[in-house]
């Protein structure tokens, strides 16, 4: 935890009832303009007195990208020309590669980002220099800043800006372990693709479910042909979720459409690829007519608890040490392993 934590805003103190709601006529929306960059030369001011240069974006994430109905009106996520280019979805929206978990960005790419999360325009990240810095950006213009050092260059600056620096015990979005963090954690390791080959060649798993940013899912078919390939093409620190076969039943998985709700469609095309959507009750007959062409479909609940995978792994760095603070849902085949 970093000793000095600022809650910087363009909320006058002042301005807030006895609960410490801010009753104020400040906008909650960014204004895309000079009250925008005054957060921007915010965050410059305390890295540049924290010493830092570049930041680490932990725990990426964007609104969910595979849904029926209309199209998302985070078009681009904010990222556009801050990475290489983007590495297409099945829906045709995308999501740049360099957009990851552990991924390390210069200041001026992390303050675009931070951009990004001001406007809401659906990325989301924790930007953070182990133990010297951190960044995070909640709902409504709040920016939380945290230093090792206390920045109090930095805090003249802010007030220079216009803006209000309120200490604070600590940011409301630092990662938690024993929540963000809880559950079982299998390395993605030799031993965890020798497993799933054996999954594969018995008929048990046929899918493998890959999520490199929080709300963007790869599928992937497979098959005991593949599965070098598929490794081969895995995301840094993807969180990985191993699931069976799809069914080649195409009746009996569009009879299983809910009424209500939500669910996640998953098909494989004639050509081999898989697609997959989170389907609204409103568009269950948009839904119906991807599936109703497929070679083969489930539908996964996304409701906890529902549809677990077989089991699950997180991928590590390259020197196979796991990094990755994230870890995936609940498994069927990791709680054996949790109680052995």
């Amino acid at each position: 935890m970093l000793a000095y934590v600022y809650r910087v805003t363009k909320y006058d103190p002042a301005d807030r009832d006895e609960r410490g709601y801010y009753t104020g006529p400040e906008d909650t929306d960014s204004d895309h303009g000079e009250v925008e960059a005054s957060y921007l030369q915010a965050v410059s001011a305390f890295a540049i007195r924290s010493g830092v240069d570049c930041l680490t974006i932990r725990e990426p994430g964007v609104p969910s990208i595979a849904c029926c109905g209309a199209e998302s009106r985070w078009a681009g996520y904010g990222l556009e020309g801050l990475f290489p280019p983007a590495l297409s979805i099945a829906t045709g929206q995308s999501v740049p590669p360099g957009f990851h978990d552990g991924a390390i960005v210069p200041l001026r790419i992390a303050l675009e980002l931070v951009r990004a999360m001001l406007r809401g325009s659906g990325a989301w990240c924790r930007l953070e220099v182990e133990d010297v810095f951190a960044v995070h950006v909640g709902w409504d213009q709040y920016l939380y800043v945290g230093s090792s050092s206390p920045c109090e260059g930095a805090l003249a600056e802010v007030r220079a800006f216009g803006l209000f620096a309120e200490p604070m015990p600590a940011s409301p979005y630092d990662f938690d372990p024993e929540a963000d963090g809880a559950g079982f954690l299998r390395p993605g390791d030799d031993k965890f693709w020798e497993m799933l080959g054996s999954a594969v060649a018995s008929g048990r798993a046929g899918v493998l479910e890959e999520m490199i940013v929080g709300g963007a899912t790869h599928w992937h078919h497979l098959t005991p042909d593949t599965i070098d390939a598929v490794r081969a093409r895995m995301g840094p620190r993807a969180r990985l979720a191993v699931r069976p076969p799809l069914s080649s039943d195409i009746g009996a998985v569009l009879a299983s459409l809910p009424a209500d709700g939500l669910v996640e469609g998953v098909w494989q095309d004639r050509d081999g690829r898989i697609h997959s959507a989170v389907c609204y009750e409103d568009d269950v007959p948009e839904l119906a007519s991807r599936i109703s062409s497929a070679a083969a479909a489930v539908l996964v609940s996304v409701y906890e608890g529902e549809d677990l995978p077989l089991f699950t792994a997180v991928m590590p760095d390259n020197d196979g040490v796991v990094r990755a603070r994230w870890r995936p849902g609940p498994a069927v085949g990791d709680q054996d392993q949790q109680t052995s």
